[in-house]
């Protein structure tokens, strides 16, 4: 199976390369991602907790899910892909705001994204995908701006700049 690649982008999120996952984590290159957060009726987020042979933060809590965009798919097509493969479900997503950030890892790696965050609505259980994910719940929204506060070690880098930065535009 061929490595899978990711979308090298410029400051602006301007495709200008393709590169394998792994050597543009290695290298610290921006490319471009995706978080999408699903809401339910009460104003709870899907949390997952990333399986624990992620190589990189692994066991640890975030959004509903995560990814990179394909060559070619947009960044709708891409959530929905990803959706369906981690949590085993499709909803419409709405494309919100992007913003960019960069986080070492301790295992020489280096996330350096163009994060395009999703947002949905389901208030159905997931069929999670157990080769991604280990675990997931409901968590209504302000406990976990708490608990980020409280225990900031149990959950992505990623996921705490969105929280701490873009809060407002996570609800629907």
């Amino acid at each position: 199976m061929e490595e899978e690649k990711v979308i090298l982008v410029n400051q602006n999120d301007e495709q200008i390369g393709l590169m394998s996952k792994l050597e543009a984590h290695k290298k610290a290159l921006l490319h471009r991602a995706f978080s999408v957060f699903i809401l339910n009726h009460k104003n709870e987020l899907m949390l997952q907790q990333r399986a624990h042979h992620k190589y990189h933060s692994p066991g640890l809590w975030t959004n509903t899910c995560c990814s990179h965009q394909r060559d070619g798919e947009t960044n709708i097509q891409a959530g929905a892909r990803r959706l369906m493969e981690e949590m085993g479900f499709v909803t419409s997503l709405k494309d919100t705001i992007s913003f960019i950030y960069k986080a070492p890892f301790d295992n020489g790696l280096t996330e350096h994204e163009f994060d395009h965050v999703l947002v949905g609505h389901y208030e159905k259980d997931p069929v999670i995908n157990l080769e991604e994910v280990s675990d997931w719940k409901w968590m209504p929204i302000e406990e976990i701006k708490k608990d980020i506060a409280i225990h900031p070690e149990k959950y992505t880098a990623w996921f705490k700049i969105i929280f701490d930065k873009f809060y407002s535009h996570i609800t629907l």
